[in-house]
Order: structure tokens, then C-alpha cells, then sequence
């Protein structure tokens, strides 16, 4: 595809990055010289400097031959105005970062004059992630495939969990749910295992199983944690707003801190459910004061990255059972996770994801059955839900007898409302969404399994 990203910023430099080693064709349009440089510098990407929503800078790019323009810069009506200049340029596609509450409304409205395929609001986004994350507090992340029929879970094994010493072989043996560990990471390393694999204590699992299942085989290990119904948020900024009207929802009690005053103020009139505190969230003596050690899941939303780290370890240190932290830079994730902090939140990183899967299915109509990818165990994995067509060649052959490639595990069969974790015996059948995950990247047709 020939994919024009305007914005060099870290989503859009994390987009080109993805998107031409998945051999699209790739232009990145930035304002900011150091920002195109750098892209050029270390990127096989094509960089245009100039005002990405100019005119005359979108036609010396050749927009109108564009199958796709993504617009992320820091500006929403930038955004938007990219969209629209693209698509009466002829770009087939557009999508644009919109972040302002107040345009949701319009952007719904204006979608088809702004020629907008797709619109992502980071702080939603995130807000979402969280809120799947505290529904199940013993996950680190939750991630639904095939409309959420099936799950990929990431869980913490501690020291003393049931499972430590055995071998993935034996967990049916152990634990009653039907689930299917496809990724473990040790350390530095990343395995996708085979059945012969002894899990320890500390490593990082990812499971697929159905809801139900993912419930049941937390209980039986001992991994899950009491949910949750009381939630302190600390920072009173957009993702909190859109996480509060989400838990507030789920019929949970939400408290926010949150500094400024006038922001309090406009919190306490959107959110008339939950409680708003006006003060200073980096104060233990204040969190102490409004609950902090009677709460049962903690969420730090500041816009200080080393902040919200400090206040979280010290939620940590206090024994709240669920923390969650919002980071901007990975380099916080290593220095969280050594002191039990699992659950980070990206919210730049969770806006790539989402444009990314929009890309991939798209592809759908070039030769792609590619429904759903995910990036697990630090990128080093993939997840990827497809759409078994009529013509595959794995079909309706039981999958001990199938050559499939190394690194590769077929994780689970979405079969009408069943999700089937597969043994030996299984088969796929015509129109089943199937669950494989991988390390060898690029797979992009079910038959790509295949030796």
C-alpha cells in the first residue's frame, strides 16, 4: 500500500517504523526539520518537510495516489484538515488522531465531508485498555479477539503460584479450564512453548481462552485478586474523565485527584457519581487521608511520567491490590515491573496498535485475511486472528497431521460463539477465526502456517 504519515512525533515514527517492515510503501510529512531528519535518518522511508495539511506540500508529495494518509500530529484541526484535503486530492483512505472531547460529536457528523475511513482518540483508547484491565484485576493486559469471544491474557506467576515447576503439558491435569499458554517471557528471553516447557516462578505468561475459561483457570491457580469496586485516580486529565465514565458504568466507586481547581470543577459537573478531591496527588499524607490503603485498584494519570512511577510504587509499597500507570517512554516500563508494577499504560503506543490493525484489515481486500494483530511479550510476538476461507489448504485436516512451520501454535478456533482450544484431533473449518500466534512476523494468510 502506499501509506503518506503526516506527523513525525513517536506515533507516527512508530507507524512507519511497522508499517515498511510490513514492505508498504511508506512518506512520512513533518513541519519540524529534526523531526523528518531523524526519520530519515533511521527509517527506509521516504520524508517530505512542510505543512502536511498545505495543499501544494500534499501535491508535490502525491497524495493523490495515497491508498492510505494518516494524520498524527499534535493538532487535532490539523488533523482533520489533512483528512480533508487528502481525500479531495483522491486519497482512497484517511485516518486522523482527534483528541478534544468537543469534536466527537463533530467528527461523527462531518465524517463523510472530512472523508475520515477512521478516527482514534488516544485517551479513550487507554481509558478502554484500563478498564479491561481492572474488570480482571490479576491481568497485566487483556486483549479480545473475535469480538470478544476469546481473550490473549497476560498474567505475573509468582514464586509460590500452584503452577510453578510444571510443565504446560501437565496443566490440564491441575486446573480445570480450558486455555492454552502461547507465549512466556523469562527474563529477557521469549518462548513459544511447547508442552515440554516448566513454567517458574516470575515468568510472564500469555494465554488464550474464552472469557469464561480465563475467569475459571485464575481462580483454580490462585492468580486471581478480589475485584474491584472501590478505584483512586490520581490526575484529573482526559483519560480519567473517559476511565471514570467507564467505571462509574461498571457500577463502581471512583475517586479523582486531581491539582487544579477549575478542572475539579468541570469534573464535578461531568461526573456527578463520583467523588472529586481538590489537592496535590504526589502527597502520600493526602492519599493516606482519602483511603489510599482501603482502595482496591489504584490508577496514576498525572502528566508527569516520573510521578506517576513515584505515586504508583508507593501505592505498590501500600498494598493496594491493582496498580496501573500511565508512561509516555518505555524506559519507565523495566524499573516499574522490578517493583510489582505490571500494568503500564502507553497511550501513544495503544494509538499505534489500533491504526495498525485498521491497516491490517484493510489489507483484507488485497489478498490478506488477517482480522486482528496483536504485539505481545514486548513486540516480540504476534497474535493475529484470521478468517479460515474456503480455499485454505489447512482445512479439514486434523492439525497433528498438518506440517506446520516452527514457532508457530494455532491457539485457538472461534467456531460460531465457541472458543475451542485445539488439541491434536481438532480441525479448522471454512469461515472459523483462528487464533495463531507467532514469532516468525509477516504471516499474513492462514495457509502462511504451513511448511
Amino acid at each position: 500500500m502506499e501509506i503518506f504519515i503526516v506527523g513525525a512525533g513517536q506515533v507516527g515514527y512508530t507507524l512507519a517504523k511497522h508499517l515498511s517492515e510490513e514492505g508498504h510503501s511508506i512518506t512520512v510529512i513533518d513541519a519540524d526539520s529534526d523531526s523528518a531528519t531523524r526519520v530519515a535518518n533511521t527509517l527506509d522511508v521516504i520524508t517530505e518537510e512542510g505543512n502536511g495539511a498545505a495543499y501544494d506540500v500534499q501535491i508535490e508529495a502525491g497524495i493523490d495516489k495515497a491508498d492510505l494518509l494518516i494524520a498524527v500530529t499534535n493538532s487535532d484541526e490539523v488533523n482533520m484538515l489533512c483528512c480533508l484535503v487528502a481525500r479531495r486530492l483522491g486519497a482512497k483512505s484517511t485516518i486522523a488522531r482527534v483528541r478534544d472531547p468537543q469534536y466527537r460529536r463533530q467528527v461523527e457528523y462531518l465524517r463523510d465531508d472530512l472523508g475520515l475511513s477512521m478516527a482514534i482518540n488516544p485517551e479513550q483508547a487507554a481509558a478502554d485498555e484500563i478498564s479491561r484491565i481492572i474488570r480482571f484485576p490479576a491481568a497485566i493486559k487483556v486483549e479480545p479477539f473475535a469480538n470478544g469471544r476469546a481473550e490473549l491474557v497476560e498474567l505475573r506467576l509468582s514464586d509460590d503460584n500452584m503452577l510453578n515447576g510444571i510443565a504446560l503439558r501437565d496443566i490440564p491435569s491441575v486446573v480445570s479450564a480450558k486455555v492454552l499458554v502461547c507465549a512466556v517471557q523469562r527474563g529477557e528471553r521469549t518462548f513459544i512453548p511447547s508442552g515440554d516447557f516448566v513454567l517458574q516462578g516470575g515468568d510472564k505468561l500469555s494465554l488464550v481462552a474464552s472469557p469464561k475459561n480465563t475467569q475459571v483457570f485464575s481462580q483454580s491457580t490462585g492468580c486471581t485478586k478480589a475485584s474491584v469496586r472501590t478505584i483512586m485516580i490520581v490526575g484529573g486529565g482526559r483519560i480519567a474523565l473517559y476511565l471514570a465514565q467507564n467505571l462509574l458504568a461498571m457500577g463502581m466507586r471512583v475517586l479523582i485527584i486531581e491539582r487544579d481547581k477549575e478542572r475539579c470543577e468541570m469534573l464535578s459537573y461531568t461526573l456527578p457519581k463520583a467523588a472529586i478531591v481538590c489537592g496535590d496527588g504526589n502527597l502520600p499524607d493526602l492519599l493516606q487521608e482519602e483511603g489510599l490503603e482501603q482502595t482496591d485498584a489504584f490508577v496514576a494519570l498525572t502528566d508527569s511520567d516520573r510521578s506517576n512511577c513515584l505515586i504508583a510504587m508507593y501505592a505498590q509499597s501500600c498494598g493496594v491490590k491493582k496498580v496501573v500507570t500511565k508512561v509516555g517512554s518505555a524506559h519507565y516500563i523495566t524499573l516499574l515491573e522490578r517493583v510489582g508494577v505490571d500494568s503500564v499504560i502507553m497511550p501513544k503506543k495503544i494509538t499505534s496498535q489500533h491504526i495498525l490493525q485498521y491497516v491490517i484489515a484493510s489489507q483484507n481486500t488485497q489478498g490478506s485475511n488477517v482480522e486482528t494483530l496483536y504485539h505481545i511479550a514486548d513486540g516480540t510476538v504476534e497474535a493475529l486472528e484470521f478468517r479460515a476461507k474456503d480455499k485454505a489448504r489447512c482445512l479439514h485436516t486434523p492439525l497433528k497431521s498438518i506440517a506446520i512451520r516452527s514457532d508457530i501454535l494455532v491457539a485457538a478456533i472461534i467456531r460460531n460463539d465457541l472458543c475451542i482450544i485445539p488439541g491434536g484431533d481438532d480441525e479448522i473449518q471454512a469461515d472459523d477465526r483462528v487464533i495463531v500466534v507467532t514469532s516468525k512476523h509477516k504471516l499474513r494468510d492462514l495457509d502462511d502456517i504451513l511448511i
